[in-house]
């Protein structure tokens, strides 16, 4: 079976992509070399998760509102309602409002100041 092991953030502007995500969920930001690639530590390692990276986009940018095409990540947070306020005062946008999942938690999604669609969610409990 194969798992997810990373993930990429692609960016137009890749250091407001970390300045974004940095502020949002308090990532640890590296930069791999010299090269236009940043490196992301999401959490402690031993913990679930996983680590990603932001590196410039190719291609163009999505346009706001069009359907999605790719995948989309979800984070896990404690504070759903300040973790929304955090990522709107850093330029993101509502993608879909909050809603219950009834076992799970609260979900809603944002558009980051790259236009990619990021999840987050607060467990029950």
């Amino acid at each position: 079976m194969g798992r997810l092991v990373h993930f990429e953030i692609h960016a137009d502007d890749p250091e407001r992509a970390v300045g974004f995500y940095t502020g949002v969920f308090g990532w640890e930001v590296n930069r791999f070399g010299d090269q236009e690639y940043w490196l992301l530590s999401t959490g402690p390692e031993g913990e679930p998760g996983i680590d990603g990276a932001i590196l410039p986009r190719s291609g163009e940018r999505p346009a706001i509102g069009a359907s999605i095409v790719g995948a989309v990540n979800t984070v896990q947070v404690d504070d759903l309602d300040a973790t929304l306020a955090k990522a709107f005062e850093l330029g993101g946008q509502l993608a879909l409002d909050k809603m219950p999942i009834p076992g799970v938690g609260t979900v809603a999604y944002v558009i980051d100041t790259e236009a990619n669609v990021i999840g987050m969610l607060q467990p029950e409990g």
